[in-house]
């Protein structure tokens, strides 16, 4: 069957290397059983996946894919659906893995609706822009953000390998990171996660302010016990510095 064009408003970049494939989708634990891809494409993880013993889902956008997946893999199950739009929580009633060459012009969005699906989804192994990828796995300094901290929250995030433009079709103008997350065991904030939420964006809206800085018009109560933690600048702290934060918040 003719090659999927690939279409720039989808931001798709087709991973043609199958060594990196064969890579990727090695990250998946050997205890995983339920997995969703998404975003197949032409189905260069999509090859590998199939072979594994796991109940595999595909979830792609673009309807060109799912005719070109349907002809190569009668038996698997292509939905084509926008992932972002999915109730997770509804559609699945069991734990889920995630894994995919996600859309670098989506990917902030992707990570976003992990986070707030974070009880139905264990592990993810993803593909984004490298910049993005280390953003993900920070722990300290410039490259840290709002991600950062959000994801690191509830999981263990580790940068796996980077992957060169010249494995792709067509190329993209910039390096790309695979990250693997695995859902640590913190079951919940110990604070109000929406207040959280605000205050790490605050923090880091201002990022090369100190927190005193950039939480001035928060009130607080206790103030002395964190005084240490508002002298630095959003960057230096870690998610249960946040946490902390935002239980002295008035």
């Amino acid at each position: 069957m003719k090659n999927v064009s690939a279409k720039k408003h989808l931001g798709q970049h087709f991973l043609k290397d199958e060594d990196i494939a064969i890579c990727i989708t090695n990250l998946l634990d050997k205890s995983t059983k339920h997995v969703i891809e998404i975003g197949p494409g032409m189905g260069a993880l999509t090859k590998f996946l199939i072979d594994k013993d796991i109940d595999l889902e595909t979830i792609e956008i673009d309807k060109d894919s799912v005719t070109y997946l349907n002809s190569l893999y009668p038996n698997l199950v292509v939905k084509n659906e926008d992932f972002l739009k999915i109730d997770i929580k509804k559609k699945y009633s069991k734990s889920i893995s995630l894994i995919g060459n996600f859309p670098y012009n989506i990917s902030s969005q992707i990570l976003f609706k992990i986070y707030e699906n974070k009880n139905h989804i264990i592990e993810i192994v993803g593909m984004f822009q490298k910049e993005v990828a280390e953003r993900i796995v920070c722990k300290n300094g410039k490259k840290r953000g709002i991600l950062s901290v959000l994801i690191q929250a509830f999981y263990s995030a580790n940068y796996c390998f980077s992957v060169h433009p010249k494995s792709f079709n067509p190329p993209p103008k910039i390096q790309s990171g695979v990250v693997k997350l695995i859902r640590n065991k913190r079951t919940e904030l110990n604070c109000d996660d929406n207040l959280f939420i605000k205050i790490v964006k605050m923090g880091f809206n201002q990022k090369r302010k100190t927190l005193r800085n950039s939480l001035k018009t928060i009130n607080f109560k206790n103030k002395k016990e964190i005084e240490y933690l508002l002298n630095l600048r959003a960057e230096q702290l870690t998610v249960d510095n946040f946490i902390k934060i935002t239980n002295h918040v008035k």
